[in-house]
């Protein structure tokens, strides 16, 4: 084995994981605050607030996220009149997908808040919106944070599959370098050993803010 090639090749590799962490910082920032708004209507009691975002929410959770990146990478640039280019169409399409998790997340959150806090709020004098953004989504957040850090870990996984458009993250520069050396055990085993060390990090993260989180309640 020649495990020179990753040494050869580390900077152009590194660059496509700058690349990915970029993608995952965007998806997951734009997906949660889209997740919040979904999230938040998922749980009014208005007809024409709830049905639309739950329909939004059901339609992106019953789709391939591979399949919507194709949809804003091809059907979009046909519709606006001009191609929005591989980085801009993987970020929208992540935001758009990610943020009906996020929304089931949200709700879940928001739910979990004791129904006594509630009426407690609404007995201050507190309107519908002020208690949702005062009283319930402060408590919900800190409930949702070990739920939120494992969805980040699978966005940041999920981020390979940017490669069916060509763009050129992490995992997609690994296949180009093994095109032409030709060492695809040397080259993968250290993508996946990249990948295991990151989201195994990550995974760890989301267990110790969920024993926190236990502590705390106890």
């Amino acid at each position: 084995m020649d495990w020179g090639v990753i040494g050869r090749n580390l900077e152009f590799m590194a660059g496509g994981l700058l690349l990915t962490f970029q993608l995952a910082g965007l998806a997951v920032a734009g997906g949660l605050i889209a997740g919040i708004v979904l999230g938040l209507c998922r749980v009014s009691s208005l007809s024409w607030i709830y049905y639309p975002a739950s329909v939004y929410v059901h339609f992106f959770r019953s789709q391939p996220l591979i399949l919507v990146i194709f949809w804003f990478y091809f059907l979009v640039p046909i519709l606006v009149g001009k191609p929005l280019g591989a980085f801009l169409s993987t970020v929208i399409a992540f935001i758009c997908f990610e943020s009906a998790y996020f929304a089931e997340i949200v709700r879940g959150g928001l739910q979990s808040v004791s129904r006594g806090q509630v009426m407690a709020a609404y007995a201050c004098g507190l309107r519908t919106l002020q208690v949702q953004l005062h009283v319930v989504l402060p408590q919900a957040l800190r409930n949702m944070i070990p739920a939120l850090t494992t969805q980040a870990v699978v966005i940041f996984q999920d981020t390979s599959l940017a490669y069916v458009i060509g763009l050129r993250e992490f995992l997609r520069r690994v296949n180009l370098v093994d095109t032409r050396e030709m060492r695809s055990v040397e080259l993968f085993l250290f993508a996946g050993l990249v990948y295991l060390i990151l989201c195994s990090a990550g995974s760890q993260l989301a267990r110790r803010l969920e024993q926190r989180r236990v502590g705390l309640a106890v």
